[in-house]
């Protein structure tokens, strides 16, 4: 047997949490086969990977991706980070599935304008992906602002049961067509008017299908423990999987209670299957949101529709300037987008340990200034939380961004480097390994990432994407 690519020398971490350990790694109509150290089969490719690691192609199980694996599908800021899958429609938005009549509200308009939403089912968006043919597999979750404005005139109220009725319909077609679950964003005022009954209703279609429901929650200022404990219900009653969006204590008023948080988590945890993800940095981005306007921390204008000029600058900043109080000048610039910094390091090494975290980046690729983490997330977790900080081993940080991923969201033999899997594969310098992108500099490349596989296909080196676009769409197994 010829295989199309072999990999040897290198040192392999899996996915599954367990130690690196050494053999040859194959690839052959893309999968993968384990061989013993040594053997060197005839290959029509030959990679030697002494001193670097090679580890399964990283999940991003939190993106807002959605509109560009379409139209940007070449996804720079995503597989020059290692990253072969992505998971989008989070945080109660998607763009699959979306029927609008007028410009996305928001936090719709985060994915695009109105003429990036063509996808009024499920299915239409993932033919469009498929056509598309991204350099990352995705897989997609359907929101619940997004059939809240399908079927609704205003999104500042509680649906009708007729309202409710129709959004049940709605994603159970998707579920059918193959999407991976629910996703909720009820601290948006577009969601937030949904009372707790709607969203049990809707999760409750999912009973028994294999679904998951994620759920940007309520709150994730002081009444966070009320809104997890939403969260917890509304899966246990729906007898679906729970995974708690970017988990993080926001607000300075809540640094230090992550311990208390998790503990939270933890408990909750033993009755029902529950997880969160998490992105490695001490700042959030969305849109500019006038209930998080406070002088307590720094806010960053990244967008602004009526003066775009002010993207890049500090909300402060643009006050004095304009001699404005800081929430007058957000009712200026609004619609806008903004960072904000209000975690403390200490929570987020905390919430980023817990065993059962996931990494996810939420990357906003349609920001012009965007966070950093849309380009560093994933080498940030290697480079600088795992060697710098030793908070986890490598192997652990692997697993949070592989194994534990593929296995939250189903996605079938995806995630490890074993006999018979998919073969997504990163290969990098565990010492050399770090993410480059700044709050001054978002748009830069991570360094240490040698070379990157999607489904056996060579799809990044050199410190650029390749034009071999092998990724699939990933439907939910049924």
């Amino acid at each position: 047997m010829i295989y199309d690519t072999l990999i040897c020398n290198a040192t392999i971490i899996d996915g599954s949490n367990s130690a690196p350990f050494n053999a040859e790694v194959a690839i052959r109509d893309g999968m993968l086969t384990l061989l013993p150290e040594g053997s060197a089969p005839p290959a029509t490719h030959a990679i030697d990977g002494e001193g670097l690691f090679l580890a399964p192609g990283f999940i991003d199980v939190h993106t807002h991706d959605d509109t560009n694996v379409i139209k940007a599908p070449h996804m720079f800021a995503k597989i020059s980070q290692g990253v072969t899958t992505v998971i989008t429609g989070n945080c109660g938005i998607s763009a699959a599935g979306a029927r609008l009549k007028t410009a996305p509200p928001d936090p719709m308009n985060l994915l695009g304008e109105q003429k990036d939403f063509r996808y009024p089912t499920f299915t239409a968006y993932a033919r469009a992906v498929e056509l598309a043919r991204p350099n990352v597999n995705v897989a997609a979750l359907v929101g619940h602002t997004t059939l809240r404005n399908n079927v609704m005139d205003d999104l500042l109220r509680t649906a009708t049961d007729e309202e409710i009725n129709e959004m049940r319909q709605q994603l159970r077609q998707a579920l059918q067509q193959g999407a991976l679950g629910l996703s909720s964003g009820l601290a948006y005022g577009s969601a937030n008017a949904a009372s707790t009954a709607e969203i049990v209703t809707l999760v409750s279609e999912m009973a028994n299908t294999g679904g998951i429901y994620t759920s940007h929650l309520r709150t994730e200022f002081d009444g966070i423990l009320e809104a997890m404990d939403e969260a917890f219900a509304t899966a246990k009653h729906g007898k679906v999987p729970l995974v708690v969006s970017h988990l993080k204590c926001a607000g300075a008023g809540n640094w230090g209670r992550s311990g208390e948080i998790l503990q939270h988590l933890q408990r909750a945890s033993t009755a029902h299957p529950i997880a969160c993800d998490c992105y490695p940095y001490t700042a959030s981005s969305s849109t500019l949101d006038l209930k998080q306007v406070t002088a307590d921390n720094d806010i960053f204008i990244t967008w602004s529709t009526p003066h775009p000029e002010q993207s890049g600058n500090m909300l402060a900043d643009i006050a004095s300037d304009w001699q404005l109080s800081l929430e007058e000048t957000a009712k200026k610039l609004m619609p806008a987008g903004a960072v904000y910094h209000c975690m403390h390091d200490d929570d987020v090494e905390n919430i980023l340990a817990w065993p059962h975290t996931m990494i996810g980046s939420d990357g906003l690729p349609n920001d012009p200034h965007p966070h950093p983490r849309l380009w560093g997330a994933f080498p940030r977790v290697i480079g600088h939380y795992a060697r710098q900080r030793g908070l986890f081993s490598i192997a652990t940080a692997i697993h949070k961004m592989t194994g534990l991923s593929a296995s939250r969201f189903q996605l079938e033999k995806r995630g490890l480097i074993a006999n018979g899997y998919h073969a997504d594969l990163v290969l990098f310098n565990a010492q050399t390994i770090r993410d480059t992108a700044t709050w001054e500099k978002p748009v830069q490349a991570a360094e240490g990432i040698e070379k990157v596989w999607v489904n056996g296909v060579l799809s990044f080196s050199d410190q650029q994407p390749l034009e071999a676009r092998a990724g699939q769409f990933l439907y939910r197994k049924n």
